[in-house]
């Protein structure tokens, strides 16, 4: 099968979150198995796309309403992501150091879909799938199905897979003009409550729609920023499919990013180790059990509470535990997070911003992952944790709830049911007493690294869905 993978993001190349995970993933392990599958996303002005060699195969033009825009469409020349890499740059909206939160971002987004679908057309290629992710270009289906430009591609299957339904790109129904001409009286599938809604369109003209884990695709129903009763409609054509994590990457055998590498027989060596070598860094004492929170500071996260967790926790504590946070997001929450430093030196230290090899490091020297979610769609730090001996401390939601089973339950990992800070502590002294004994909590990390949450498994089921559709 032909497959193109349409997304914002796509690791190594442009990173914000669990986004970019997936789409560098799923296509590699795609093609794995026979199939020729490609990612399209915007040609950023980001040290990949300067540090590697693209050759133009594409050029043209496209409308935006009122505006043209020149497009390039550039293909990676090495092929080291296992997996065709295209891009589409359109210098005025793209050439820029971020991926997100420009004032026009509408525009940008849109305009990269209608160049996306401009190339396939007038190249008369004939994917097999085309796969869109969330609601950056969400708007493809809609467009492959009705705009007049598009019409070969009419009955070219599309899937919407949504990694967040709290984020939709709505915008003002009066940019209905800038897409392609279509059929006025399909402007319905655009909209919803008077805006016009990617996500919304999406789930409406998808051929299929998946989740990135079960638990996910039941709690959309219920709770998904307005789009509850649509999903609820289209319910029958939708999947969860849960995450995997890239296990030649996210490997302490192999890791080039961690200090001391090991596996499921030198685990207690190379975790202390590694340890030591985080501890030293930020002035902390490595004989202590370790607690690290690794993400975007969001109240989806439970970020908005880590400043008093972790003051309860160590304060009723004493001296007895670690806490590292890495992360960015909120500047509110930043500068309380970094406040604490003021008051527990020596037990808690903060990291303002995303750096993937202290992540990595972070991961193998930790001894529990702090995960208070409120809404976690997968989650893919809870399986990292796993893979390096790092016992997970999570909220029973989304994803976490479907990966991580609780101690108590016969599982490897500690569960809670509220993002509360009662739940966060109340989980913290449960891990401070398994951190006590270290025959027990050796005998999780084993059998929490030995989970397989490879892609390999997750790309068969993807395979399965997509000949339903060609059939």
């Amino acid at each position: 099968m032909k497959i193109f993978h349409v997304s914002a993001e796509c690791y190594p190349a442009a990173k914000v979150g669990g986004l970019a995970d997936v789409v560098g993933s799923l296509p590699k392990y795609l093609n794995r198995l026979g199939h020729h599958t490609a990612v399209v996303l915007p040609h950023y002005a980001m040290p990949f796309f300067e540090e590697n060699t693209f050759e133009k195969t594409y050029e043209g033009i496209l409308q935006l309403g009122g505006f043209e825009f020149s497009f390039e469409v550039l293909k990676e020349q090495t092929n080291q992501l296992g997996f065709e890499l295209y891009t589409i740059a359109i210098t005025e909206l793209f050439d820029r150091p971020k991926i997100y939160a420009y004032e026009d971002d509408t525009e940008r987004f849109l305009s990269f879909q209608i160049a996306f679908l401009n190339w396939i057309a007038a190249t008369k290629q004939k994917p097999d799938i085309i796969h869109c992710h969330d609601h950056h270009t969400a708007l493809i289906p809609f467009m492959a199905q009705n705009c007049l430009a598009y019409n070969s591609l009419k009955n070219t299957p599309t899937i919407l897979t949504i990694h967040s339904a709290q984020y939709q790109g709505a915008f003002g129904a009066e940019k209905i003009t800038y897409l392609p001409e279509f059929d006025e009286t399909k402007s319905g599938l655009l909209e919803w409550n008077g805006m016009i809604n990617p996500l919304a369109s999406a789930v409406k003209c998808a051929w299929k729609i998946t989740t990135v884990s079960p638990s996910y695709l039941d709690e959309i129903i219920g709770y998904a920023s307005g789009l509850e009763n649509l999903l609820r409609f289209e319910r029958e054509k939708s999947v969860g499919i849960l995450n995997g994590i890239d296990t030649e990457v996210w490997n302490p055998t192999s890791d080039p990013m961690i200090h001391y590498n090991y596996n499921t027989s030198s685990f207690e060596l190379g975790k202390n180790k590694n340890k030591e070598f985080l501890c030293e860094q930020f002035n902390l004492n490595s004989e202590k059990p370790l607690f690290v929170f690794i993400g975007r500071f969001v109240p989806e996260k439970g970020a908005d509470l880590l400043t008093e967790a972790c003051s309860t926790a160590l304060n009723q504590n004493a001296g007895e535990i670690n806490i590292l946070i890495i992360g960015s997001g909120n500047p509110e929450i930043e500068r309380s997070l970094q406040g604490l430093k003021n008051f527990y030196f020596g037990n808690y230290n903060y990291y303002i911003g995303y750096d993937e090899k202290l992540s990595h490091l972070a991961y193998a020297a930790a001894d529990f992952l702090i995960m208070p979610s409120r809404v976690e769609p997968c989650g893919l730090n809870q399986m990292y944790a796993l893979r390096y001996g790092t016992i997970p401390i999570v909220r029973r939601v989304g994803g976490l709830k479907d990966t991580v089973l609780d101690m108590g339950d016969g599982g490897f990992g500690i569960c809670h049911d509220q993002t509360s800070i009662y739940d966060i502590n109340h989980s913290i002294k449960r891990a401070i007493e398994l951190f006590h004994n270290p025959k027990k909590m050796n005998s999780l990390i084993k059998v929490g690294m030995g989970i397989d949450h490879s892609w390999h498994s997750v790309a068969e089921k993807y395979t399965t869905l997509y000949k339903t559709l060609i059939q």
